[in-house]
């Protein structure tokens, strides 16, 4: 089992080395289907290895120099707050009702997976500087520079993202970064790969709140599944990366995405049969 438990972080690490943000959504079925975990338990370790991995990301300087530490970190503390919701309303939830949410959940991101490949160009921002004038909508502001402008507006706006993410990520044990990413590049003007870099200060920081929380309420994380669990996800992470070196970007993402959808309609499949 100990062998097993590693396989099966390597390849939560593997897709998110490969993938960056939406590869940690293997996590809770692997843990429930593949170690027999609850899907509460689930959500804790998942958790857990999301934010190392995310952490870990951070180290390389050529990612650190990337990072727009305010941003991060107004986006991880309002997300740190909503993780914890998400964790009282996944611990309120029964086991079917939770994996089929999560099901649910997965096909959107194979959605935006796949939507992604077929047009990799994303734009990088509703209102990207002070000489183009702001269409409708919130969105945050730009100077020549590239510099955000910090107002009330912006503020408010991406604490409201980074609650809604918090959510998200303590009600389904997912990093959160494949709705961190485009939100940091659509509402604020960021770049695609400083919002890359800024996410994973994001997820690690909102991953710890939603531990935290989880081992707030009573529960605990068994070493004898972490420890190998995320073990594996760090080896994985490096070895998507090189991986990813050498595959093609939009062929990928295409794959992750129909392996998405396959396991989804198990976890709806496995749900249903409970149910029944």
């Amino acid at each position: 089992m100990f062998g097993i438990t590693i396989l099966l972080g390597g390849l939560v690490g593997l897709a998110l080395g490969l993938t960056g943000g939406g590869g940690g959504v293997f996590a809770v079925p692997l843990l429930v289907y593949g170690l027999g975990r609850t899907p509460q338990e689930a959500v804790g370790l998942s958790l857990a290895s999301v934010g190392l991995v995310a952490l870990i990301g951070l180290l390389p300087p050529d990612t650190r120099k990337f990072v727009e530490w305010r941003s991060g970190f107004l986006f991880a503390a309002s997300g740190m707050a909503g993780a914890p919701l998400g964790g009282v309303i996944a611990g309120a939830l029964n086991e079917t009702a939770l994996l089929a949410l999560f099901a649910l959940l997965m096909l959107v991101i194979a959605q935006r997976m796949w939507g992604k490949a077929r047009d990799p160009q994303v734009v990088t921002g509703v209102c990207n500087s002070e000489a183009i004038p702001p269409r409708d909508g919130p969105a945050c502001q730009r100077d020549e520079k590239g510099q955000l402008r910090w107002n009330a507006r912006c503020t408010r706006l991406l604490l409201v993202l980074g609650l809604m993410t918090g959510v998200l990520s303590g009600l389904f044990g997912i990093g959160g970064g494949f709705v961190i990413v485009p939100a940091l590049v659509l509402f604020s003007g960021m770049a695609m790969h400083r919002a890359v870099a800024t996410s994973l200060l994001a997820i690690g920081l909102i991953s710890i709140s939603g531990v935290a929380s989880f081992l707030g309420s009573g529960q605990t994380l068994p070493l004898s599944v972490a420890a190998p669990f995320m073990t594996g996800a760090f080896l994985g992470l490096f070895a998507g990366r090189r991986l990813g070196q050498v595959v093609q970007g939009a062929k990928l993402q295409r794959s992750f995405a129909v392996v998405i959808v396959a396991v989804a309609v198990f976890v709806i499949g496995q749900s249903l049969h409970r149910f029944v």
